[in-house]
């Protein structure tokens, strides 16, 4: 690793100069790795009024998002009802939060769907993110991914998720994916970039080690692991190679990237493991929706059952707490 410092304090990741003896030599060790990982569930979790603050602290770190292929602009409404009150007023009311204003980070979307996402949206705050560059494969021609883009930004998306070429990682042709992704960020203008590496579909830590860097070298606001479409989602030992990667780079660069994981969590204990995860790795600077999210859909619902147990001392149906 480099020792010399490129300092810089604009809150977005400008990027750097491509420069692969930077990360060439990394090498992963994935039983460290995983015995690292496979700590957090072993600990005693956290209980009453200081695990109901963990949750709120979930809550509203969650990109809320819908990519069905039966998405209607109803559905959509509903999805924006919800990210804009994720928890019932009484159960707020009795955690003495009713007035904290309380909501998910973002809505993500296919790019159709973004108008009624604006529409939806439109006396709140809440960006919209959209999934884009030929998501979830990516397998298209980079000058469509471009032109997605742009017609998600026009549309009124915020933030831009995109998914990298994963032919590129795995043949290691590190200086074109460092392309594409700066590529991408230019055309995301203002609008913030979520790099999804895919890491199901990556076979070795460290690939996924060196997928990070390049798409942070390049400019990314965000990393994210999947998709959500893969086999293979988010885990704690994929996103534990990812974080320290983001750790590294802050060190390099003084430049701050977010983290998402993203597919396969929807469980509120599964939401306190990344939690604590991340400040034990990054500390409590990245425990905020600016750096950090979850990529989720039934993980709200959840959260909210959690809560009312916590308030009530009772269990409910999960049908009682409907995502939208």
């Amino acid at each position: 690793m480099t020792s010399n410092k490129i300092k810089s304090h604009n809150k977005r990741n400008d990027g750097i100069p491509f420069d692969a003896n930077i990360f060439k030599d990394i090498n992963i060790n994935k039983s460290a790795v995983e015995r690292r990982a496979a700590t957090l569930s072993g600990r005693r979790s956290v209980k009453k009024q200081w695990q109901a603050a963990w949750l709120l602290k979930a809550l509203s770190c969650i990109d809320l998002t819908t990519l069905a292929g039966d998405d209607t602009r109803s559905n959509v409404h509903r999805l924006c009802a919800k990210a804009q009150s994720p928890v019932r007023h009484d159960l707020l009311k009795a955690m003495e939060m009713d007035d904290a204003n309380i909501t998910v980070a973002a809505v993500c979307v296919y790019h159709n769907l973004i108008g009624d996402a604006v529409e939806a949206l439109r006396d709140s705050k809440i960006p919209i993110a959209a999934v884009s560059t030929g998501f979830p494969a990516g397998n298209i021609p980079l000058k469509e991914k471009i032109k997605q883009i742009e017609l998600s930004v026009a549309a009124g998306a915020s933030e831009i998720d995109i998914v990298v070429s994963r032919n590129l990682v795995l043949q290691s042709n590190w200086k074109a994916l460092y392309d594409e992704v700066a590529a991408c960020r230019k055309a995301c203008g203002e609008a913030h970039m979520k790099t999804i590496l895919a890491t199901g579909e990556i076979p070795t830590y460290s690939k996924v080690a060196k997928a990070s860097w390049v798409s942070m070298m390049a400019g990314s606001d965000f990393i994210k692991t999947s998709t959500g479409k893969e086999s293979i989602n988010a885990t704690i030992p994929v996103s534990l190679v990812m974080i320290r990667a983001i750790r590294e780079y802050y060190e390099l660069t003084g430049y701050k990237v977010g983290f998402k994981p993203a597919g396969g969590i929807s469980k509120a204990k599964q939401a306190l493991n990344w939690l604590i995860l991340i400040k034990e790795e990054l500390g409590d600077e990245w425990l905020n929706s600016e750096l950090f999210r979850f990529g989720a859909s039934s993980l709200l619902g959840d959260i909210e059952r959690q809560l009312e147990h916590y308030v009530t001392g009772r269990y409910s149906a999960s049908f009682r707490h409907p995502m939208a």
